[in-house]
């Protein structure tokens, strides 16, 4: 990663090399790409009673657990899901 600028003024929370980064490239920047928009609403959510420094420390734990259950997820079959679904409902699988 290319080290942060020092002559941008920047909100006092950017205050180490990560969230500095975070703050440059990242902080009021509009997203449009549902991947990255996903990745903050997990983000977001993950940081109740953390600190977004402890969050962006570790964002590559998540996209690489979001990741392998996305991948996950796709090799579930029809039945699979169903019996999943009927499971949570409290209701045998074949109705």
């Amino acid at each position: 990663m290319k080290a942060p600028k020092k002559d941008i003024v920047r909100c006092t929370w950017a205050s180490n090399e990560l969230s500095i980064l975070y703050h440059d490239r990242e902080w009021g920047v509009p997203q449009h790409e549902d991947r990255v928009l996903f990745e903050f609403l997990i983000l977001e959510g993950a940081q109740a009673g953390l600190s977004w420094d402890t969050i962006l420390r570790k964002r590559e734990n998540y996209r690489a657990a979001l990741t392998g259950s996305i991948r996950r997820k796709s090799r579930v079959t029809t039945g699979e899901r169903r019996s999943v679904c009927c499971a949570m409902r409290g209701s045998s699988a074949t109705g």
